[in-house]
């Protein structure tokens, strides 16, 4: 599709950032960081980068069109012991305490090749595409532009809050957004 819009280089760019952000908050990591929670009802940083790479893979791969996500293409829920088409949202608190992730280099690399991936397809978005409804869970019917800005960018950029937050409490550098 052409691009005609501003708009979609910007959601581009910014979901790009939140992904760089996710993948160097858990790349120099150790296993058990990566595995750490501060509190019984809180997630692990690897459940937190795991969900935001999950989300935007399924959204701008399989929700927008109906592709195969990264995920899938390399095998990685195979690979790695880990949900198919699960990503997270709505999970069962213990099943989610109870996911164990690859070394933190492979998990940063998996959100990398993500990233990768969505940026050329988001920044392709013209403004029709980005105004079209498309079928959520558990959100509904949502404008795409709505989805991207909220569902991918702040939602994921408030996980990557609690992700900066764990690393510090463990010693690690902030991630400096």
């Amino acid at each position: 599709m052409p691009q005609d819009s501003m708009i979609s280089q910007h959601l581009a760019l910014l979901t790009r950032r939140m992904l760089d952000s996710t993948a160097r908050a858990v790349e120099d990591l150790t296993s058990e960081e990566l595995h750490f929670r501060v509190h019984e009802n809180t997630n692990s940083i690897g459940f937190e980068a795991w969900h935001i790479a999950r989300t935007v893979d399924n959204l701008i791969h399989f929700a927008f069109d109906r592709k195969q996500t990264v995920w899938l293409r390399q095998e990685l829920d195979q690979a790695w012991n880990l949900p198919r088409v699960d990503q997270g949202t709505g999970m069962d608190t213990e099943i989610a305490h109870e996911i164990h992730f690859p070394e933190p280099g492979a998990l940063a690399g998996y959100i990398r090749d993500v990233a990768v991936a969505v940026e050329p397809s988001i920044e392709a978005m013209d403004d029709d595409y980005l105004q079209t409804l498309t079928i959520i869970r558990p959100h509904g019917e949502l404008p795409r532009i709505h989805i991207i800005g909220q569902v991918i960018i702040a939602h994921g950029n408030n996980h990557l809050g609690q992700m900066n937050l764990v690393r510090t409490l463990q010693g690690k550098e902030g991630l400096g957004f």
